[in-house]
């Protein structure tokens, strides 16, 4: 089965484990400072923009409501790219996901840096949950709520193609 529109729950669950994530990141980064803060923030919306305006704008679900509600949000800022077959033709490396990754992995190495300098318990807590939910989490949502029901899969997924070892 592959959802038209992804139920409103399933977007619920994955945009709550994003903002979770977001916050205890923001909760770590701002241990260095406000500037270190803003500049974290700035990156994220960044990465935000990039999303919506350079795959989503292509996605099956643009202007409709995929798995992560941006399919929606894209078409409110971004005129419809190429089209699915577009999406399905790109081929992602590995070096193009390291500053999505970046979001939890820097706020986990600022984190450790600062334990060293300064034990902190609540710090090793918040290390903790966004390695977590950026490990478990993530594999749970995209595995078993978003990819599994993607009708853009079916045509061609990038992402798929590069987590996926059996293609």
């Amino acid at each position: 089965m592959r959802y038209e529109n992804y139920p409103l729950w399933i977007l619920l669950v994955s945009n709550s484990l994003s903002l979770a994530i977001y916050l205890i990141g923001s909760l770590i980064v701002v241990r260095l400072g406000l500037p270190w803060l803003l500049i974290y923030l700035a990156f994220l919306l960044l990465l935000e923009f990039r999303l919506l305006k350079e795959s989503c704008i292509n996605c099956y679900y643009y202007g409709k409501r995929c798995a992560f509600g941006k399919g929606k949000l894209s078409c409110l800022f971004f005129k419809r790219g190429q089209g699915t077959e577009n999406f399905a033709k790109r081929e992602i490396r590995w070096i193009e996901i390291v500053p999505d990754m970046l979001v939890s992995f820097a706020p986990i190495i600022i984190g450790i840096i600062l334990l060293v300098i300064h034990f902190d318990w609540i710090l090793l807590l918040l290390i903790m949950i966004l390695f977590l939910l950026s490990s478990i989490g993530n594999g749970f949502v995209r595995g078993s709520l978003a990819c599994k029901y993607c009708k853009q899969q079916e045509i061609g997924c990038p992402a798929a193609k590069l987590f996926d070892k059996k293609r």
